[in-house]
C-alpha cells in the first residue's frame, strides 16, 4: 500500500495537513536537542522528510541520520531527496522491518518516528527495538496522529478525517485503501497515555505525551534509561 501512494505521498501529507505537517517535524527536532556528532535513527522513515530536517535544522543538527523502512518505494524517493540536496552522505537507507532492526545495540544517540509507529504490526516490541539501538541516555521523539478532545471540535475532525480526507485521497493518488486505511489506523491506536505506558515498559524514563494542534498530533518524548553495570547486577543476585 505504501509503495503504491509513495509517487503522491508527500504531496498529500501537505496537503491533507494544511502544511502543519513541518511544524509537527521542526517540533520533534527541536525536542530531540540534537547535537553535532549524533548518529540518529529515523524509524518509518517513508520519504524521508524528518530524516532530513535532523540534519538541516536551524538548531542542531545530527551528523547522521539511519531512515529505515520496510517499504522500498518510500526508500528510493527519500533517497532521491537526500541526493538532490547534495545529503546522501548524510542520510543513509536502509530496508527493514521496525520490530527487528538491522543496527547494533547501543549505536544511535537518539531515535525519531513520524506518523509510522501506528503502522508497525507490535509497537511494543519495535519501542524495545528502538530501546536496543540507542545508547543509555538515547533520546526518543515520536510524533503521532491523535484525535482532538475539545468537544465540537473532535466531532468537526473526526468528520474530516473520516468523510473528507479519504476522497481527497482517493482523487490524489488513485489508490482507493490507503486513505481510508489512515483513519481507521488513528481510532485504534493507544491512547497518549497507553501508549507512554507502552514506552515505560520498553525501558524508556521521563516519558511526555504533548499535545500538538488541540491534539490532533501527540509528541511523545522519552529517554532510554541508565543500563545497570555488571558489578552492580552481581551485587543484587
Amino acid at each position: 500500500m505504501f509503495d503504491a501512494i509513495s509517487p503522491r505521498y508527500d504531496l498529500l501529507n501537505h496537503l491533507l495537513s494544511l502544511g502543519l505537517d513541518y511544524r509537527w517535524r521542526a517540533r520533534a527536532i527541536r525536542a530531540l536537542a540534537l547535537r553535532e556528532g549524533d548518529r540518529v535513527l529515523d524509524l518509518c522513515t517513508g520519504t524521508a522528510d524528518l530524516a532530513l530536517a535532523a540534519v538541516t535544522g536551524r538548531r542542531g543538527r545530527a551528523s547522521r541520520v539511519v531512515g529505515v523502512d520496510l517499504a522500498g518505494a518510500m526508500l528510493v524517493r527519500g533517497l532521491e531527496k537526500a541526493r538532490a540536496r547534495s545529503l546522501g552522505d548524510r542520510v543513509a537507507f536502509v530496508r527493514g522491518d521496525a520490530t527487528r532492526i538491522p543496527l547494533a545495540d547501543r549505536s544511535m544517540d537518539a531515535a525519531m518516528i513520524a506518523f509510522g509507529i501506528r503502522n508497525v504490526h507490535d509497537p511494543a516490541r519495535a519501542c524495545r527495538e528502538i530501546a536496543r539501538v540507542l545508547r543509555p541516555r538515547g533520546r526518543l521523539a515520536i510524533l503521532e496522529f491523535g484525535l482532538p478532545s475539545v468537544p465540537g471540535l473532535r466531532q468537526l475532525y473526526l468528520w474530516y478525517f473520516q468523510r473528507v480526507l479519504p476522497r481527497i485521497g482517493r482523487l490524489v493518488s488513485s489508490h482507493g485503501e490507503a486513505y481510508s486505511y489512515l483513519p481507521a489506523s488513528v481510532r485504534t491506536f493507544p491512547s497518549p497515555q497507553a501508549f507512554s505506558d507502552v514506552l515505560a515498559r520498553a525501558g524508556f524514563t521521563a516519558v511526555r505525551a504533548r499535545r500538538l494542534s488541540l491534539g490532533i498530533v501527540y509528541l511523545y518524548l522519552a529517554v532510554k534509561g541508565e543500563e545497570e553495570s555488571p558489578q552492580r547486577e552481581r551485587r543484587e543476585r
